[in-house]
């Protein structure tokens, strides 16, 4: 369970560490801000989940192994070599991307639920939910306020939709199948909900003026 755990976490920081390092190179940004960012992505999810449940200092000053992770990959793709085989590969690593951003989204969202039971068993199915969500979406809403864009969970199509979904399921089967199926079939449903939102462009209403 404990290594699985540290897999989950060790798949979404990386992901979200890349999301953001090449958001900030699309934006200009130099290697600081670059470093900033995809460090924030990759662990502001948990800081604020860590908040939220009264845990203080946030796991990650306590453990800052996730933010060198985070800033570890952020300095690979900064390298020219490495920027040019992704531009040489554009569609393959857009795949890639979309893959390592799903996982690192069902795989926070699942954590984060995973963590408020560890603080107690008797939090209330919202706030399990809430917390999860947190977790999972929180990185990215801060990367697109700091890169000045409008949080993509607002736009982007089933995103924020497919965590909620995948949170319930996880919370509703925690005591009636265990902790790993649970967390096991919450990150399943998170993933397919988004590659099908992908693939087949699912979205959700949008009002007209």
């Amino acid at each position: 369970m404990d290594f699985l755990l540290l897999l989950f976490e060790f798949l979404g920081t990386l992901a979200f560490a890349a999301s953001g390092a090449l958001t900030g190179i699309a934006k200009k940004m130099d290697i600081f801000g670059i470093l900033m960012l995809a460090v924030i992505v990759a662990v502001g999810g948990g800081i604020i989940r860590d908040l939220v449940l009264g845990i203080t200092p946030p796991a990650v000053f306590r453990d800052p192994s996730y933010a060198v992770l985070a800033a570890g990959t952020a300095v690979i793709l900064c390298i020219p070599a490495v920027r040019r085989i992704l531009t040489r590969h554009r569609k393959r690593n857009d795949t890639v991307l979309l893959l390592m951003d799903t996982v690192g989204l069902a795989s926070f969202t699942v954590v984060g639920i995973q963590t408020a039971y560890s603080v107690s068993a008797s939090f209330s199915p919202f706030l399990l939910v809430f917390v999860g969500v947190v977790t999972g979406v929180g990185g990215g809403v801060l990367r697109d306020v700091f890169a000045g864009d409008m949080p993509g969970i607002f736009v982007r199509q089933f995103y924020a939709s497919a965590a909620i979904l995948g949170a319930v399921v996880c919370v509703l089967l925690w005591n009636a199948a265990g902790s790993l199926p649970a967390m096991s079939l919450g990150m399943v449903v998170i993933i397919l909900l988004r590659l099908a939102a992908e693939k087949y462009h699912w979205g959700l209403y949008h009002p007209k003026q």
